[in-house]
């Protein structure tokens, strides 16, 4: 009798993974969106940071391109020789009178919406330094500056949107400045202090016993010792700077994670799955950033938003204080310090306030909104 032959049986396909985003993280992504507040100051914040990046291009007492004699050229990328323009000095001033009236002669130029850099020097002011707004000033005020250039009024001379500091600076150029490096200063911190702070907590909690309890003694030391009369200390003999500050913070920002990555190893430790990759002769490091590691990594990544929160304010302490930034670099903690010192002036305090609160309140947001992303009781549900 013969048999029936019925087709080979074919094992269900499983569906293609969505943009590349396995099932776990897209419900990640849609818990993240569905915060509207975190997921809208998330995108708030890259947004200004990522026009703070071009910020040559939006503040700068140089033109942005400038057509001279039938050539092209890009004031804001490269210096070029005062004689290039008919001078003698060694940089160019393209705010003066001469050289503007050169360049006019024999082409143009196209300048930045804002026509001052974080350190220029605003000569002819309208008012005595710290100058207010000049949306603030009155006609009669304005008149005598505008005069000079043929005009009448405030509509005819350069503005300074949030006034000038004590040292006739623009205040809105050094905003944008300032934001960029107290940005960058605390990314680069967090990443940096966030990777060793998770090679350490998953090296006491993986092996723990004699290297749990030494490197936790340590860490009880290390963090014991005041980091602010440490930079005081050093600020005597070097001059402190971006990278100094970078280095001296880095030496202590590191021990935020290690408990939190510490006892995700500590609990994982013995799982199967780990004692398993051990009986199949897996080495330790493999173990550690293959199978524990991922896990560890989601309260990491919880914590980095406020990591990072906490690195700008830090920037931003010693800046006021004065053990920050070197004088005359573009700093919201040197603002604030400004306003404290000129209570004439509110523009001053008020606009260093709200930058500064603006930003680490978004990042705060931002912060629980990937918290949210990350909760097991909301990814799982």
């Amino acid at each position: 009798m013969n048999e029936i032959a019925h087709p080979p049986a074919t094992l269900p396909v499983a569906p293609p993974v969505k943009g590349g985003l396995s099932p776990l993280n897209r419900r990640r992504l849609a818990n993240f969106r569905g915060n509207r507040l975190g997921f809208w100051s998330f995108v708030v914040f890259l947004v200004l940071f990522g026009l703070s990046l071009f910020a040559e291009f939006i503040a700068n007492d140089k033109p942005i391109v400038v057509s001279y004699k039938g050539e092209i050229l890009f004031p804001v990328l490269v210096d070029y020789p005062d004689e290039k323009f008919g001078g003698f000095y060694a940089r160019p001033d393209y705010r003066s009178a001469e050289t503007r009236k050169e360049i006019a002669d024999n082409g143009w130029a196209m300048w930045p919406p804002i026509p001052y850099s974080y350190d220029t020097i605003i000569n002819g002011l309208p008012t005595p330094s710290p100058s207010p707004p000049t949306w603030m000033l009155t006609e009669d005020q304005c008149r005598p500056v505008a005069e000079r250039t043929g005009g009448t009024g405030c509509r005819d001379i350069e503005w300074n949107w949030l006034g000038t500091d004590n040292t006739a600076r623009d205040v809105l150029a050094r905003i944008i400045y300032g934001f960029r490096i107290s940005v960058l200063f605390g990314l680069i911190l967090a990443a940096i202090s966030s990777v060793i702070g998770v090679i350490a907590g998953a090296v006491q909690g993986y092996f723990g016993g004699w290297v749990d309890l030494a490197l936790q003694r340590f860490i009880e030391v290390w963090s014991a010792i005041p980091t602010l009369y440490l930079i005081i200390i050093i600020s005597a003999f070097i001059a402190p700077g971006f990278f100094v500050l970078l280095g001296i913070l880095l030496l202590f920002s590191w021990v935020a994670l290690v408990g939190v990555v510490r006892a995700e190893f500590l609990r994982a430790r013995n799982f199967e799955y780990v004692r398993a990759a051990r009986a199949l002769g897996l080495s330790n490091v493999r173990i550690m950033s293959r199978h524990l590691l991922p896990n560890a990594m989601v309260a990491t990544l919880t914590f980095l938003p406020f990591i990072l929160n906490g690195s700008i304010s830090t920037l931003t302490s010693l800046d006021f204080l004065g053990f920050g930034l070197p004088p005359g670099s573009a700093s919201l903690g040197e603002l604030l310090a400004q306003g404290k010192d000129n209570i004439q002036a509110p523009w001053l305090g008020l606009t260093g306030f709200i930058v500064v609160a603006v930003m680490l309140s978004l990042l705060i947001f931002a912060g629980e909104a990937v918290r949210d992303a990350f909760d097991p009781r909301k990814t799982f549900a």
